[in-house]
């Protein structure tokens, strides 16, 4: 299974615990907001978890 992650940016407060548990798939930009790490590879898992993680509900997984 393959995941898709969604960014929702007027939900995402900078908290940075999405790029603390996968910085292979997000990365906080100098402003605070999230952003997708271009052409990042990563684990579903590690990515579900990030989503799961972010205390704002700024992320969804689809799959």
């Amino acid at each position: 299974m393959t995941v898709s992650i969604e960014l929702v940016p007027d939900r995402c407060e900078g908290h940075a615990v999405c790029e603390a548990v996968a910085p292979e798939v997000f990365r906080v930009d100098d402003n605070g907001m999230v952003q997708l790490v271009p052409g990042g590879d990563h684990d579903d898992a590690t990515a579900l978890a990030a989503v799961r993680s972010c205390p704002v509900a700024a992320l969804r997984a689809t799959s």
